[in-house]
C-alpha cells in the first residue's frame, strides 16, 4: 500500500485517534452523568452547575491551551529523531504547567467571591460559589496530568491516557453519585459533592499518568534528559510561545459559549438549565472531534519534522474528511433525538422544551465545529498559531457574541437567537481556518519541491 495514499492516512490517523476519541467521550460521559445527577436536584442547582462550569471552563481552557504547546514540539522532535530534546521539553513543560495551574486555581477562587457581577439569581450564586472553588483547585492536578498526557501523545502513545482516563472517569461517576445523594455510606453533599469527586478523580489521573510516563519501557528512551538540571529559559519560552496562542484560541471559543450561558441566565434559571443540557450534549460530539483533531496535530507535526510536506497535506486533509463524516452523522442523530435527550436530564417541561430547540441548532453547527477544531490543530502541528488566534477572536468576539446578544434580546428569539449567533461564529472560523491550512501546506510543498515529490 502506498504510504502516501489516503487509505494509509486514514488507517494511521484512526489508530492514533481512536484512543483519544474514547478518552474524550469518556470524560464527557462523566460530565453528562454529573449533570443528570444534579438535574434531578432541581432547576436552581442545575443552573448553579451551569454557571460554575461555564466560568471554570474559561479558566480551564487557558491551562489546556498552555499544555498543548508541548505536543507539536514533541511530535516534531520525534519526527526528526531528536530523542534527547524530548525529555528537556517535558521537564520545562511540567514546570510551566504547574505554575499555570496554581495561578488559575487562585484566579478561580477570587472569581467565586464576586459572582454577583454576572447578574444571576441570588439562589444560583449561593449554590455556585463553593462548587466553583473546589473544581478550581482541581486545575493543579489536571495540569500535571496534561503535562504527561501531551508528552505521551506527541510520541504517538495514546492508548495509555485512554485507559487511565476511563478508569478515573468510572471512579468519578461512582464517587459523584455517592457524594451528591449520600450513597455508599458517604455524606449527602449535593453540588459540593460533585466538586469534591471531580478534584479526587483528577488527582488520581495525574498520579497514574505520571507513573506510566516515568516507568514505561516504551517511553524510557525519550525521558533520559527529564531532570531539573535541564530547566532552561529557551525551552520554557518555546513551549509558552506555542501554548499561549493556543490558550487564547480555546479561550475565545469557550469564552463565547460561557458568555452565552451568562446571557441565558438573564432570561432565568430555566433558560440557563436548558443551555447547560444542550451544551452538555453538543460538547460530547465536539470532544470526540477534538480527539480526531489531536491525532491530526501529531501527524502533521511528525510530517513537518520529517520535512515530508505532501504527507503533511494529506495528514491534515485526512483529519478534515474523518471529522466531516463523524460530525455529519452526529448532526442527523441530534435532529432525530432532540426531544428525547433533554428528558433524561430533568423533569421540567419548560427546560426540556427550550433544550430541544437548542439541539436543533446544535445539529446544524456540528460540521462547522468539527472543521474549525481540525483547522486549529492541523495549524498547531505546523506551529502556526498567531493568525489562527486572530481568526478565532474575530469569529467569536467581533461577530458571534454581538450577534448573539442582538438576536437574543432584540428579535424575540431569546435562547435560539443566542445560539444562532454562535453558529455564525463557528462557521466563519471553520472556513477561514480551512483556507489558512490549505494555503500554508501548499506553500510548503511548492517551496520545498527539491526535498519531496509534488503533491498528487
Amino acid at each position: 500500500m502506498n504510504s502516501n495514499s489516503y487509505s494509509s492516512h486514514f488507517k494511521s490517523t484512526f489508530l492514533l485517534a481512536y484512543p483519544l476519541v474514547i478518552s474524550q467521550v469518556g470524560h464527557m460521559v462523566v460530565n453528562i452523568t454529573d449533570t443528570i445527577f444534579i438535574g434531578h436536584l432541581g432547576a436552581v442547582k442545575l443552573a448553579a452547575c451551569s454557571l460554575g462550569i461555564s466560568i471554570f471552563a474559561v479558566f480551564m481552557v487557558l491551562g489546556i491551551g498552555i499544555s498543548y504547546g508541548l505536543t507539536p514540539l514533541i511530535a516534531q522532535a520525534f519526527g526528526a529523531k531528536d530523542h534527547t530534546h524530548c525529555g528537556k521539553f517535558l521537564i520545562n513543560a511540567l514546570a510551566l504547567n504547574i505554575f499555570t495551574g496554581i495561578l488559575i486555581a487562585a484566579g478561580i477562587y477570587v472569581m467565586a467571591n464576586h459572582l454577583e457581577i454576572f447578574g444571576q439569581e441570588k439562589m444560583v450564586i449561593e449554590q455556585t460559589k463553593p462548587f466553583l472553588q473546589i473544581i478550581g483547585a482541581s486545575m493543579i492536578p489536571l495540569m500535571v496530568f496534561l503535562s504527561f498526557k501531551q508528552f505521551a501523545e506527541g510520541l504517538s502513545f495514546t492508548r495509555q491516557a485512554m485507559v487511565i482516563t476511563l478508569l478515573a472517569d468510572g471512579f468519578n461517576v461512582l464517587l459523584t453519585y455517592g457524594l451528591i445523594n449520600g450513597k455508599f455510606g458517604l455524606p449527602r453533599m449535593e453540588l459540593v459533592g460533585a466538586g469534591i469527586a471531580n478534584f479526587i478523580s483528577r488527582t488520581l489521573m495525574a498520579l497514574l499518568m505520571m507513573y506510566y510516563v516515568l516507568n514505561s519501557k516504551n517511553v524510557k528512551p525519550y525521558i533520559k534528559s527529564f531532570a531539573l538540571k535541564y530547566l532552561n529559559f529557551g525551552d520554557f519560552t518555546s513551549i509558552f510561545k506555542l501554548g499561549l496562542p493556543s490558550a487564547f484560541q480555546y479561550l475565545f471559543e469557550v469564552g463565547a459559549f460561557s458568555v452565552a450561558a451568562i446571557m441565558m441566565g438573564w432570561f432565568g434559571a430555566s433558560y440557563q438549565s436548558a443551555h447547560q443540557i444542550a451544551i452538555n450534549i453538543a460538547a460530547t460530539t465536539y470532544m470526540a472531534a477534538s480527539g480526531i483533531a489531536a491525532a491530526t496535530s501529531v501527524r502533521v507535526g511528525n510530517s513537518l519534522g520529517e520535512k515530508n510536506y505532501p504527507k503533511l497535506m494529506r495528514a491534515g486533509m485526512t483529519g478534515y474528511y474523518m471529522v466531516l463524516i463523524f460530525m455529519g452523522t452526529t448532526a442527523l442523530l441530534l435532529l432525530a433525538s432532540n426531544t428525547i435527550l433533554p428528558s433524561y436530564y430533568i423533569n421540567d417541561p419548560m427546560v426540556t422544551q427550550i433544550a430541544s430547540q437548542l439541539l436543533i441548532i446544535a445539529a446544524f453547527f456540528q460540521l462547522s465545529d468539527g472543521v474549525q477544531v481540525i483547522g486549529l490543530n492541523a495549524l498547531r502541528g505546523m506551529t502556526d498559531v498567531k493568525i489562527p488566534t486572530l481568526i478565532t477572536f474575530i469569529s467569536y468576539w467581533v461577530i458571534a457574541i454581538p450577534l448573539s446578544y442582538y438576536l437574543g434580546f432584540y428579535t424575540g428569539l431569546k435562547a435560539n437567537g443566542i445560539w444562532f449567533g454562535l453558529l455564525v461564529g463557528l462557521t466563519i472560523s471553520a472556513v477561514l481556518l480551512y483556507y489558512r491550512f490549505r494555503k500554508s501546506a501548499k506553500r510548503l510543498i511548492f517551496t520545498n519541491a527539491h526535498l519531496t515529490e509534488a503533491i498528487v
